[in-house]
């Protein structure tokens, strides 16, 4: 079975082999979309296909919509040459249930895909049009908490950025300077409203993406490079807002086992490619079943009626709450602490380490303990019954294949946000609250340990990609498993950096714990297993 249009036409055999296939008529949808594009998404990766884009599709399928998704693809548009083009847009969404069933949906909702790049300039031409139009409410973007950064580690803006802001909106060569390009054209065409909405995983990413949008922007009309009134109109909310909100779903890269199951139903073309920027991709996503999107209902342009797609909107503070519920408590802290822990100790499942009890009690530890004290119920999600359902259903699940080392990815830009968010909370009770945690600077020891790029065997290992290595690696390598060393003359300048703790451990009078574990935590082979038995009570128990 090919999966193309022409591919789909044989109905029965897709239905045969499990497959749900979309129920509306495909051809119309692409003209309607072409005709009145209503969203752009930014972002072609793997989370955008298994979320938004299958959302629109149960749309789609129930006569809510009958128009699309245009995705585009500003970062890595060999994804739209290798995976979208061949397929004709579809791809194949296999949700990974935790009771090991697996739903395989042929997504068909993705009416565009567009390469927003120079060396595609018919795409962005279209981009564009698509811009200037009267139909178009909203943009949204999964591109990642980098996709928003405009300056280098040494606070210089990037390279690119300096370009677009000399050059104008013409021809701009960064993210943010395309999507401030593509908004200074519907400033042109009528100061028409549009709802910008961040997707990615990042606190506040709503104003994140503005504060970028505004500094290409406010360096154009500076420069006389753009009408004065164009700052204007994206500082009024009623033309050009930018919703916060709070997403969770866990999509890793394609899993081969996976494919082997579509290869097995006789679905050709389903191999996973590598590009040249560093992309898992290919033309199936697998994702887990559980997920929840919840959106600051800011749309001066109208909305559709995504509620009926399972979205969640509420007011800015509700959707502050459950974000911060989940990225400062009950998902992401315990997702970090269990991926350098893992990378150290060897895994490459998620679910694996969910069967160390002494990792399960770390997490614990973080989560309960620690995190939920803090926790404000944000009312529309439950945070205990949330962190119940990630500890005992969503990690554990063993046919979902995300692994540590994706999910190490970037810790630096993180951990202020993971971690730094619950010691402020304890600072602000006085009397050396923070300084009595124990979980939390356990996990801050352990990414130091992990920066050391030595396993608990003492066998090198690959670090995750990450934009602080370079500054931090000359520290990290000056520490030696096995060997007594002054670890807070090393490392104490790191943990005064409230860029990446979001605190100054030292203020926080954590600096001096989080140096004693990592003391302990590299003391040599086998080290990282001994504190963590010996800090979660573990081997305690053992040895009754």
């Amino acid at each position: 079975m090919q999966l193309n249009t022409q591919g789909l036409k044989n109905r029965q055999a897709w239905e045969a082999a499990g497959y749900e296939l979309p129920l509306f008529d495909r051809e119309k949808m692409i003209r309607r979309t072409w005709e009145e594009p209503f969203w752009v998404h930014f972002g072609a990766g793997n989370i955008f296909r298994a979320y938004q884009a299958h959302a629109v599709q149960r749309l789609l399928n129930e006569g809510v919509l009958d128009r699309g998704i245009v995705v585009a693809e500003g970062f890595d548009d060999e994804i739209i040459r290798a995976v979208y083009a061949p397929h004709d847009n579809l791809t194949i969404l296999a949700t990974l249930r935790s009771d090991g069933t697996v739903a395989k949906t042929v997504i068909g909702s993705i009416a565009e895909a567009l390469a927003a790049n120079a060396d595609r300039p018919e795409d962005f031409e279209r981009l564009r049009r698509i811009f200037a139009g009267d139909s178009l409410q909203l943009a949204s973007f999964t591109i990642t908490e980098k996709g928003y950064q405009l300056r280098d580690g040494q606070g210089e803006l990037q390279g690119a950025v300096k370009a677009d802001i000399e050059a104008g909106p013409g021809q701009p060569l960064s993210y943010m300077g395309k999507v401030a390009s593509l908004l200074y054209t519907r400033y042109c065409a009528g100061e028409k409203p549009v709802a910008l909405v961040s997707m990615d995983n990042c606190s506040h990413n709503g104003d994140r993406l503005r504060e970028a949008v505004l500094v290409l922007a406010q360096g154009w009309e500076e420069k006389g490079l753009v009408q004065k009134g164009f700052v204007s109109y994206l500082n009024d909310e009623t033309k050009v807002s930018f919703p916060w909100t709070m997403i969770d779903k866990i999509t890793p890269r394609p899993d081969e086992a996976v494919r082997d199951i579509l290869k097995a139903d006789g679905v050709e073309g389903m191999d996973r490619i590598v590009t040249a920027r560093g992309t898992y991709a290919s033309a199936f996503v697998n994702a887990e079943e559980c997920e929840y999107l919840v959106i600051e209902d800011k749309f001066p342009a109208g909305r559709p009626q995504l509620e009926r797609a399972g979205f969640l909107f509420a007011d800015r503070e509700t959707v502050e709450k459950t974000e911060r519920m989940k990225v400062c408590t009950c998902l992401n802290p315990l997702h970090t602490a269990l991926a350098v822990y893992g990378c150290m100790l060897g895994y490459e499942r998620i679910s694996e380490e969910m069967k160390d009890e002494a990792l399960v009690r770390l997490i614990r530890g973080i989560g309960y303990l620690e995190g939920l004290p803090m926790v404000v119920d944000p009312g529309i999600l439950n945070p205990r019954e949330f962190i119940d359902t990630v500890i005992e259903e969503r990690l554990p699940n063993p046919f979902l294949p995300d692994t540590p080392q994706r999910i190490a990815t970037d810790t630096s830009q993180k951990l202020a946000v993971r971690f730094g968010e619950t010691i402020r909370a304890y600072e602000r009770l006085g009397q050396g609250a923070a300084a009595k945690l124990t979980w939390v600077p356990l996990a801050l020891a352990g990414w130091l340990r992990y920066l050391m790029a030595v396993d608990d065997e003492g066998r090198e290992f690959p670090l995750s990609p990450d934009p602080l290595l370079e500054e931090l690696r000359p520290a990290a390598s000056q520490l030696r498993l096995g060997e007594e060393q002054d670890v807070e003359a090393i490392v104490g300048p790191i943990c005064h950096r409230s860029d990446i703790f979001g605190v100054d451990l030292y203020e926080a009078g954590l600096a001096q714990k989080v140096c004693g574990y990592l003391s302990e935590l590299k003391a040599g082979p086998g080290a990282v297993r001994r504190t963590l038995e010996k800090y979660t009570g573990v081997k305690a128990e053992a040895e009754k």
